[in-house]
């Protein structure tokens, strides 16, 4: 699906440098880096929802240990 991308001037520069210096496109580079961004927000997702789940499990434990 075609997008059109509007960056600042900056980085466009910074990303242009960048191609060049891997020998690869623009275009790729954003595609590897909305990867890489999905990635993360997951990973993220993830580990707020273990977080709250133990939060959730030991809540009586951490309160004891709060008022210790």
């Amino acid at each position: 699906m075609a997008m059109t991308v509007r960056l600042p001037e900056e980085l466009d520069a910074q990303l242009n440098a960048l191609a060049e210096r891997r020998h690869t496109s623009k275009h790729a580079l954003l595609i590897e880096a909305a990867d890489r961004f999905l990635r993360e927000e997951v990973t993220t997702e993830q580990a707020v929802e273990i977080a709250r789940g133990v939060a959730t499990r030991y809540s009586a434990l951490l309160k004891k240990l709060e008022d210790a």
